[in-house]
């Protein structure tokens, strides 16, 4: 009994240190992405990112893709729950500033926090796994705005909310490219510049008036 009570750890010692090295290969390939894009991004530089040979690589992924794959698993699955928090339907008492501003924060926020998913889901060589879970992440994204929406706009029809979103949507993707290629002060004032658009956009469509409720 006691020689099996010893030998039980080990295989648990085994598979953290393998979840430890797998993190740092992920944490590696997040920088070489980011760095040089997907296509011009190799094993062989992912492994010098993370300080392994290539061979203790090819232990736990078999290519590039692989890794590509499980790095934008892991942060979709981050990303879904960010979302799902920050596109929850407001109070229609809620100013619109709030409303918008609370959004953009937490979108920003995640994409700022892990800028590889940018650089892996809006680059063209996206692998079709990963493009196939985007594009479905998509969709739950834009039916989470319009449920946002829909509490701001109760009077606007299916189509015109969903047109709304979409052209939300797509005014947060142009913001983000700028507040990614900025640091500093730079990047915290192309925030609030998205945040703006997104405000003065949508301030007649739902008859707000910044900083304050509904307008009767």
């Amino acid at each position: 009994m006691s020689d099996t009570t010893e030998k039980e750890p080990q295989p648990r010692r085994r598979q953290a240190r393998g979840e430890r090295r797998i993190a740092q290969l992920l944490q590696a390939a997040a920088q070489v992405f980011c760095t040089t894009g997907y296509t011009a991004a190799s094993t062989n530089a992912i492994a010098r990112e993370a300080g392994v040979s290539p061979g203790t690589l090819y232990q736990f992924f078999p290519n590039k893709e692989a890794i590509a794959i499980e790095l934008g698993d892991r942060l979709m699955h981050e990303m879904r729950e960010a979302y799902g928090e920050a596109l929850a339907p407001v109070d229609p008492a809620t100013p619109l500033e709030e409303a918008i501003g609370s959004a953009v924060d937490r979108f920003m926020a995640f994409n700022t926090d892990h800028p590889v998913f940018f650089a892996l889901m809006h680059g063209p060589d996206i692998p079709g796994r990963m493009a196939e879970a985007h594009a479905q992440l998509h969709t739950t994204v834009i039916g989470r705005i319009e449920a946002l929406l829909g509490s701001l706009m109760p009077d606007a029809t299916p189509a015109d909310v969903s047109r709304t979103a979409h052209v939300c949507l797509g005014v947060y993707k142009a913001g983000l490219e700028l507040v990614l290629s900025h640091e500093g002060a730079e990047r915290a004032a192309y925030v609030q510049e998205t945040k703006d658009v997104l405000i003065r956009y949508l301030e007649p469509l739902t008859g707000r008036r910044v900083g304050n409720p509904a307008v009767d």
